[in-house]
């Protein structure tokens, strides 16, 4: 869904280019095309745009940043500053492209192609994700990014994919908390376990990590000694989320530490 919403964007983008201009060098290496040669925008565009087609995103990217270095008063140099920062997407330089973004957000912040800037921002961010088990930063600046996408464009065509996505990132910092909450029950931190298992259900609790959140926080509250509070946790699983393994187990435990 997401390469289709951005390929879709970036033809509306390149619909209107202009007709095509013989590349200066013809088909010739890298160097030919990206060392410093005065062009007109048009070849020089179209140089870029052919790049593009054919996979060959840094050098894409280079002269797209060309065309702006040459003609800045030129309306070319405002698309290429968009081309650049999806050609730096494409070629996986995500820091690239988010700095390119956010130059063309400077100069054209009231522009229509706004909402597509800020949503290539919360891609790149969105795709840098690391597993539960690294630091999640970037995980963070992606719900955060995407959260600006739907909040400033929620009639745009990229809110509900935005949208989605920060659903899928909360699940991803929940799971963090319960990667962490884990790690302190195995040592027997049960106090700093509770506060991990509680963020959970307090700050993420539409997602699919609540259910076991709660479990594990009755855990945590049995081996604190506070059978009352794991009572009342046991029933809030038991209410919410009857029939689920995690209320089976929370059950089972209230009951064999004689808590019900």
């Amino acid at each position: 869904m997401t390469k289709h919403i951005i390929k879709w964007a970036v033809l509306g983008l390149s619909a209107s280019m202009l007709s095509g201009c013989a590349l200066l060098g013809g088909g010739g290496g890298s160097g030919t095309d990206t060392k410093y040669v005065a062009r007109d925008v048009d070849t020089l565009y179209n140089a870029a745009k052919e790049r593009l087609d054919r996979g060959q995103y840094k050098i894409a990217a280079a002269l797209f940043d060309e065309v702006e270095r040459q003609h800045p008063y030129s309306p070319w140099a405002r698309r290429a500053q968009q081309m650049s920062a999806f050609s730096y997407y494409l070629s996986g330089d995500y820091n690239k492209a988010i700095e390119s973004s956010r130059r063309f957000l400077s100069i054209h912040p009231g522009n229509k192609d706004a909402p597509y800037a800020y949503y290539l921002i919360a891609l790149c961010y969105y795709e840098q994700i690391s597993d539960v088990t690294r630091d999640q930063k970037i995980t963070e600046q992606a719900l955060a990014s995407l959260g600006e996408v739907a909040r400033r464009y929620p009639n745009s065509r990229y809110a509900a994919d935005a949208q989605l996505k920060m659903d899928l990132v909360n699940d991803h910092l929940a799971g963090k908390e319960m990667e962490i909450g884990r790690f302190y029950q195995r040592r027997g931190k049960w106090l700093a376990a509770t506060i991990r298992f509680r963020t959970v259900i307090e700050k993420y609790q539409t997602t699919t990590h609540t259910p076991e959140a709660l479990m594990r926080l009755t855990e945590s509250y049995l081996a604190l000694g506070v059978p009352a509070e794991a009572k009342k946790t046991a029933a809030v699983l038991g209410a919410n989320y009857p029939g689920t393994k995690w209320y089976e187990r929370a059950y089972d435990l209230v009951n064999k530490h004689g808590a019900t």
